[in-house]
C-alpha cells in the first residue's frame, strides 16, 4: 500500500481509548469484494476498531502460489503435488469423532499416512473405521520457509504475535489446516482471544460466530462452556439455565479463496462442508492488545481461585500461579512484559532509523509494519503505554521477582513516552 495513502488517514489514530468488543448491528457481515477499492485504512476504521467481522473475496489470495499449485482443476485437493512437496513432514491431527475434556485427542502422523487416509476416507463415503482425521495448526510456513504458498495480505500485517515469536525463535502462530468434508472444529475461541483470519485454499467451510460476551449465554449451570453449539442439550434449561438469552449465531458460508475475519474474543464453530485446506494466522496488535491484557487477568483470576486454598502453605504462591497459567495459556505477566518490549522497541527503532532502512530488514515482521507508515509505529506506542502502563501498576505482577527485566518497567515507559512525544513534535 502506498504510503502517502495511509499517512493521510491521521483521523483513524486519533486516542480510540480501552474499545471493547462489540456486537455487529442486525447481524450483516460485510463481503469486501475488491482490493484496489478497498485500503487498509478502511480495514482498520471498519473493521479492527469496531471489532466486527467481514469476508475478503477470493480476489485477494488468486495469486498465491497454494491456490494455483495445491488445488486441482476442478477445485480439489491436489494431492499428488502436496505428497511430493511435504510427504516426509510429520502433521498434528485431530480426531473429530472423539471428545477430550472440552477438545479432540491429537496425534502426529506421517504427512503421507495422513493423504494416504485422507484418499481411503473419500473412496468410502466419508466413512472409516479410524474416525474423521482433521489436520490441525499445522506450522507449515515454519518447516517449509522456502515454499511459495501465500503473502500475509496488508489488512493483517500489523501482527505482534509473529513479530514477537519470530524474535525469539521458538514459536509462530501461522497455521495450514487440512480435512475432509464432515471434518470440524468444536466451539472456542482463539489464543489470547487474538484476531484470526482464514483463508479457504479450496472447499468450503461453514462458520458459527457468536460476539464476544454472547458466550456468557452458553455456559452451563458449572460455568462451562459447551463443546457443540448446535447440541439439543442447550435447550434443557436444567443444564443451560441462559441458552434462551443468547443470540442466535452469525453465519458465515465462505467459498474457495474467500478469507474470514474473525474479531477478537468472538466464540465460533467451523465445519468443512467439502474436502477442504485452509490458512489460518492468530494475531494481536495496538487495536486489540488491551483484550488479550483482560484475558491474561481473567486467566490468572481463575488459577488463583482454582488453588486458593493452597496460598497460605506455599511460600511462592504467586508464583505457582504464574507457571500455572503459563502452562495453561502459554505465557505468564514477566512474558507478555517481554511481548510488550519487543514491540515498543521494534516501533522505536522505525521512529528513530526511518521507514527506509527498516523497510529493507531482513525481520519481514518489522518491514510489514514500516510499511504502513510512521503513524502506524506511534499508534502502537501509545496503545502499547496504556497496556504497559496498567500492568506496572498491577498488584499481581509486582509481586513477583522483576529484578530480571530490562529495562526495568518504568525506564521502559518514560522512553516509550519520551519516543511519542518526539516523535508528535
Amino acid at each position: 500500500m502506498d504510503r502517502a495513502t495511509f499517512a493521510c488517514s491521521t483521523a483513524f489514530f486519533r486516542d480510540f481509548g480501552n474499545s471493547s468488543p462489540g456486537a455487529l448491528p442486525g447481524g450483516h457481515v460485510d463481503f469486501i469484494d475488491k482490493a484496489d477499492s478497498f485500503t487498509y485504512s478502511d480495514f482498520f476504521r471498519d473493521y479492527l476498531i469496531p471489532n466486527h467481522p467481514c469476508i475478503f473475496s477470493a480476489k485477494f489470495t488468486e495469486d498465491w502460489g497454494s491456490r494455483k499449485n495445491w488445488v486441482t482443476w476442478d477445485g480439489k485437493p491436489n494431492f499428488e503435488h502436496l505428497l511430493q512437496k511435504f510427504g516426509e513432514a510429520v502433521v498434528p491431527v485431530a480426531n473429530c469423532d472423539v471428545k477430550e475434556y472440552n477438545s479432540n485427542p491429537k496425534e502426529q502422523l506421517p504427512f503421507k499416512e495422513y493423504v494416504e487416509y485422507w484418499r481411503e476416507y473419500i473412496r468410502n463415503g466419508y466413512r472409516s473405521s479410524r474416525g474423521c482425521l482433521y489436520l490441525k495448526d499445522w506450522h507449515l510456513s515454519r518447516a517449509f520457509p522456502e515454499q511459495d504458498v501465500y503473502t500475509t495480505p496488508v489488512y493483517f500485517s500489523s501482527d505482534w504475535l509473529n513479530e514477537y515469536w519470530d524474535a525469539m525463535a521458538v514459536d509462530d502462530f501461522r497455521f495450514v489446516y487440512m480435512g475432509p468434508k464432515g471434518s470440524w472444529t468444536p466451539f472456542h475461541a482463539d489464543v489470547f482471544r487474538s484476531y484470526s483470519w482464514s483463508a479457504n485454499v479450496c472447499g468450503r467451510k461453514k462458520w458459527l460466530l457468536y460476539p464476544a460476551g454472547q458466550e456468557e449465554f452458553l455456559k452451563d449451570r458449572h460455568g462451562n462452556l459447551p463443546f457443540d453449539v448446535t447440541s439439543p442439550d442447550l435447550r434443557d434449561k436444567r443444564i443451560y439455565p441462559r441458552y434462551s438469552q443468547s443470540q442466535p449465531p452469525l453465519e458465515i458460508l465462505q467459498e474457495a479463496g474467500e478469507i474470514v475475519f474473525i474479531p477478537s474474543g468472538w466464540h465460533h464453530q467451523v465445519y468443512n462442508l467439502e474436502d477442504t485446506i485452509s490458512i489460518n494466522h492468530n494475531w494481536v496488535n495496538g487495536c486489540n492488545v488491551a483484550v488479550m491484557w483482560c484475558f491474561l487477568q481473567d486467566e490468572l483470576a481463575a488459577v488463583q481461585r482454582e488453588i486458593s486454598q493452597w496460598k497460605d502453605p506455599i511460600d511462592d504462591w504467586h508464583l505457582q500461579c504464574q507457571l500455572i497459567m503459563k502452562s495453561c495459556t502459554g505465557i505468564d505477566y514477566k512474558e507478555f512484559y517481554n511481548f510488550l518490549k519487543v514491540i515498543a522497541e521494534n516501533r522505536i527503532s522505525i521512529l528513530e532509523k526511518g521507514l527506509d532502512e527498516e523497510s529493507s530488514s531482513q525481520n519481514n515482521s518489522k518491514a510489514a509494519i514500516s510499511t504502513l507508515g510512521m503513524l502506524h509505529a506511534v499508534f502502537d506506542l501509545k496503545r502499547t503505554v496504556k497496556v504497559l502502563s496498567s500492568l506496572s501498576a498491577n498488584e499481581d505482577f509486582r509481586k513477583l521477582d522483576l529484578t530480571s527485566l530490562s529495562p526495568s518497567p518504568e525506564a521502559l515507559l518514560q522512553h516509550l513516552e519520551s519516543a511519542i512525544d518526539t516523535a508528535l513534535l
